[in-house]
């Protein structure tokens, strides 16, 4: 069993926020895969179903993004999952937009989500970092990341979020750079950048 948790803050005002690009990802994959109804536990949302052979559970925390830990705990421990089957989605400022990247441990970079998952289970999580850019400014960052996509984005928000789930299963069964590569080249054939630019790490 895989625990796929997507990162976000609760309500409608954030809905369209940079930093909910995780919560868009795991939603589109639940309708992408027809998934159970979404029901209210362990101080968040989920949703069952299947990728591929795997079982995967949807996890949203609807604790606000400080506190995301709470929740992954909560479902880690209910599901008795080790750190290595949790897979946290994630939006990454060092990505420049429509960019995504699978790792397994390493630093937070500032992520206030990251830190209190690190926090309640270790750091041997798999992230899938979801490029939105960078504003290029310090200073503009929390703004950055607590405001709507513009209009401009959604076409590629759209089209990574459909791409990510239509390759979940790929994740599901610990394949990641053929996920990263499929979902890269999917991007590049929709014209989201330009094909000289590498699919790799």
């Amino acid at each position: 069993m895989r625990l796929f948790v997507g990162l976000g803050n609760p309500g409608a005002k954030y809905a369209d926020n940079r930093h909910n690009i995780g919560f868009m990802a795991v939603d589109e994959i639940a309708r992408r895969h027809g998934f159970a109804p979404w029901r209210r536990r362990f101080q968040g949302e989920t949703s069952e179903g299947l990728l591929g052979h795997e079982k995967v559970v949807l996890l949203k925390p609807t604790t606000y993004m400080n506190e995301s830990g709470r929740a992954v705990q909560e479902a880690q421990n209910f599901f008795k999952l080790s750190a290595g089957d949790v897979t946290v989605f994630q939006d990454e400022l060092e990505l420049p937009p429509a960019k995504v990247r699978v790792k397994i441990g390493g630093g937070i970079a500032g992520h206030n989500g990251l830190r209190s998952i690190s926090a309640h289970i270790g750091n041997d999580y798999r992230r899938v970092r979801l490029g939105v850019g960078h504003p290029g400014i310090k200073e503009l960052v929390h703004s950055h990341v607590l405001s709507d996509f513009a209009k401009s984005d959604r076409p590629w928000v759209k089209a990574l979020c459909e791409a990510i789930a239509d390759n979940a299963s790929l994740l599901a069964a610990g394949h990641d750079s053929s996920f990263q590569n499929k979902v890269h080249l999917t991007m590049q054939a929709k014209g989201f950048f330009d094909s000289e630019e590498e699919g790799g790490n």
